[in-house]
């Protein structure tokens, strides 16, 4: 399964990048060619989106419940069209990331033995519910707001860094143990770690002011809980 291939396939729906991903024939007289291709490629692009559920790691079917936390957060992601403006944009992109952080939580608390990895839970939790209610109302207020970067361009600094945000994710998640501690660890560190670089994009492009101070406390303490992770993987090894 590849990762790039399924990445770029969400990116094609619109989440981030827009026009990007055309794949144009450059023959277009040749009419039994272009037809191929066409074929070929909806059937690679009907793969990669069957493969969203199972984010690479996970499994399509009978997969755990932290990685259908993580499928289904990846999936509302996917859908939104970006408007091209730097603040709504991250602000209802992050709302949907911080959604799947609580999620995790969420089954952690539930089905989780670790007292350290319980006690963060409850902390992200709480964290990032707060962060939600605070920014849905901007959000919502951004909606009205004028385009200030070109989502559909690669090269546009602010959709290169949030392309770069999901696909650092995508391609650093652990394959599943099938233990709760465990992959509440292994899928949190690269989701906090999206959510930093995705904070960092808004800091350096954003211009609400609000969401920026809030961007930089993301990162600051994502970053301080993403080392705790590393701690809790250091002394705790990893389940094969």
């Amino acid at each position: 399964m590849k990762t790039s291939a399924l990445f770029l396939a969400a990116l094609c729906s619109g989440t981030l990048l827009l026009g990007s991903c055309d794949n144009k024939p450059a023959d277009t007289t040749a009419t039994e060619t272009t037809t191929s291709e066409t074929a070929s490629t909806t059937a690679d692009t009907a793969g990669d989106h069957s493969h969203m559920a199972g984010m690479e790691h996970g499994s399509t079917s009978g997969g755990s419940p932290m990685m259908g936390a993580m499928n289904d957060m990846m999936a509302k992601m996917h859908a939104m069209q970006p408007k091209g403006n730097t603040d709504h944009d991250f602000a209802h992109h992050m709302i949907e990331h911080h959604r799947g952080a609580v999620a995790m939580a969420d089954i952690e608390l539930r089905d989780g033995k670790d007292a350290t990895l319980r006690e963060m839970a409850e902390k992200i939790k709480a964290d990032q519910q707060k962060e939600i209610a605070e920014m849905e109302p901007i959000a919502e207020r951004l909606d009205a707001a004028p385009t200030n970067y070109k989502p559909q361009d690669p090269n546009d600094p602010f959709t290169s860094k949030m392309k770069a945000s999901m696909d650092g994710m995508m391609q650093n998640m652990p394959k599943e143990t099938g233990n709760v501690d465990q992959d509440f660890v292994g899928m949190m560190i690269p989701h906090h770690q999206s959510a930093v670089d995705m904070a960092k994009a808004e800091v350096a492009h954003g211009r609400d002011t609000k969401l920026k101070e809030m961007a930089q406390k993301m990162i600051d303490a994502q970053q301080k809980e993403i080392q705790q992770f590393k701690d809790w993987q250091a002394k705790n090894g990893t389940q094969k």
